[in-house]
């Protein structure tokens, strides 16, 4: 078991680590920095700048949206979402789309637990 983890508010907003651009992006500049914590599932603060690509999901991912902006597009359905500041987003194992991020976008982020 790992220990408790407890991230100060400053470090959430502050400044994250650089993690290169987003992998399979097809327009803009999605360059993207990263906080990842200390625990047993994939869990941290991840930030991206404007950009697009196509996304699938091999395990279920939650986020808090912090700040930014982006629009997500349910490839099955073409169900738009516009998500920003306050959201909370579940994409579920198998879940795939797009996102279109538009103000570069930051969440909290939890994924691998399933």
């Amino acid at each position: 078991m790992r220990p408790y983890v407890h991230v100060p508010a400053a470090k959430i907003t502050g400044e994250l680590e650089p993690n290169g651009h987003r992998t399979g992006f097809d327009s803009g500049d999605p360059k993207t920095a990263i906080l990842k914590f200390d625990t047993e599932v994939k869990t941290g603060v991840w930030e991206c700048q404007p950009g697009g690509w196509q996304s699938s999901r091999e395990d279920t991912e939650v986020c808090y949206i912090l700040s930014g902006r982006a629009t997500i597009t349910e490839g099955g359905t073409g169900t738009v979402y516009e998500v920003s500041a306050g959201d909370v987003i579940v994409q579920p194992k198998g879940w795939s789309g797009r996102w279109d991020v538009t103000e570069t976008i930051r969440k909290v982020y939890c994924h691998g637990f399933d």
